[in-house]
């Protein structure tokens, strides 16, 4: 088996994992996700839990990876060096922010939840598309 082809088994893997994680806790359910957003009514805490339990995750997997110099498939490892809060980490904040409140889908719960055939699923992901198309094209115009 190549490298690449290795790399793209563990891409797929990694999706499929995840997608079934999504599924498996409900949070392709944009109610779920709205319930927990909603202080004011039925508030549902089910969402907190696969946050914390995601945010572990990530933990250990930088802790692991700030010890190492390559990956798991023997290329460089390059870990993410900036830490500073900008202008445009902000406005994406709160556009992501204001998207998942409004639709109660971020991408990746969208893209499974339109894998199944759900309209709103799709209405959400060819609106985060066509924004991701216009953040390039503004991103283009303000270079140099």
């Amino acid at each position: 088996m190549t490298r690449t082809t290795l790399l793209r088994s563990s891409e797929c893997a990694a999706g499929l994992i995840f997608g079934w994680g999504l599924m498996l806790s409900g949070m392709t359910d944009p109610g779920k996700v709205l319930g927990f957003l909603d202080l004011a009514g039925p508030w549902d805490p089910s969402l907190a839990l696969v946050m914390g339990g995601a945010v572990a995750v990530g933990i250990a997997a930088f802790a692991l990876a700030r010890r190492r110099t390559r990956n798991f498939l023997g290329g460089a490892l390059h870990l993410p060096t900036r830490g500073d809060v900008d202008r445009p980490l902000v406005v994406g904040a709160l556009l992501f922010g204001a998207g998942w409140g409004l639709a109660g889908f971020c991408p990746g719960p969208a893209l499974v939840t339109m894998a199944s055939g759900e309209p709103k699923a799709l209405l959400f992901v060819v609106a985060m598309l066509c924004g991701m198309a216009l953040h390039a094209i503004g991103s283009r115009a303000r270079q140099p």
